[in-house]
């Protein structure tokens, strides 16, 4: 497959978009699985580990307690500065760069580990996000990586989403990582095993699902972003979509929204 070009417009506009709103109080909900992914890596202290697209902080800091030596990359420099201030917190040093999934500016074989959890899999190019994350890891390290299914409901989430505002042309879905065919394809090239286990992390939100849907337009920068692309009556209809879905799905009581999202974990060893 040829690889897309990506005019430097797509990648401000991917750098503003994970500015946008404030992710990180969406990521508290998904640091107990983040945690949980770590510690099945089997980490030993001093192991040279980086974290693609790191976010707040969700696997660096974990990993960084558990004595690895850890940095963190990330396109967006408020994820940035929100996951140095937790390290500060937890008295942890871990190295924080702004950077590109695409263009890790790392030396060959720099990790023995090269992780990423629900991020790396936004980069536009797939292949070439692959190839980076094998580049930087020595052989016989390891590339773990969790991302969201198609199938599961976060997937499914952005489906609906791609129907209200449609992907950049040329761009394939993010999900297409969390698929096990798709993802055995792009790391291929660079590994010598693979393995794929699909998980479930519960997703419990103490508010109702329409409070849900309030708090993805105004915290979580891709949903903040495609409602400002929308006009009043896209926004309404949009907004109802999610809604019904988040309902749909819940398992929670009143007032409270609970669910399982499935993300396909993927452990490879680099050849």
């Amino acid at each position: 497959m040829a690889e897309q070009n990506v005019p430097p417009e797509m990648k401000q506009a991917m750098r503003a978009m994970w500015m946008a709103g404030d992710f990180g109080k969406i990521a508290e909900y998904s640091a107990h699985e983040g945690e949980e992914f770590v510690e099945r890596l089997a980490l030993r202290p001093g192991m040279n580990v980086l974290d693609v697209a790191c976010g707040t902080g969700n696997l660096a800091v974990p990993a960084a307690a558990r004595g690895a030596k850890v940095t963190g990359l990330d396109l967006a420099p408020n994820l940035l500065e929100q996951a140095r201030k937790r390290a500060t917190a937890a008295g942890l040093d871990i190295r924080f760069d702004e950077g590109d999934a695409e263009e890790l500016p790392y030396a060959d074989g720099s990790f023995d580990l090269v992780m990423s959890m629900y991020g790396a899999m936004f980069a536009p190019r797939p292949e070439r996000v692959a190839a980076e994350l094998a580049r930087v890891t020595k052989p016989g390290g390891t590339i773990a990586m969790a991302n969201w299914t198609p199938e599961g409901f976060v997937g499914k989430v952005f489906a609906l989403g791609a129907r209200h505002v449609p992907l950049p042309d040329g761009m394939v879905p993010p999900v297409l990582w969390g698929d096990e065919k798709t993802v055995r394809q792009r790391l291929a090239p660079h590994t010598s095993e693979i393995e794929t286990t699909r998980r479930n992390i519960v997703l419990d939100y103490p508010f109702s699902p329409s409070e849900v849907v309030a708090f993805f337009r105004e915290y979580f920068g891709p949903t903040k972003v495609a409602f400002a692309r929308l006009d009043p009556g896209g926004q309404a209809a949009y907004a109802a979509d999610l809604e019904r879905a988040w309902s749909e799905h819940n398992q929670g009581e009143a007032g409270q929204t609970r669910l399982a999202a499935e993300y396909l974990e993927v452990i490879a060893t680099r050849a």
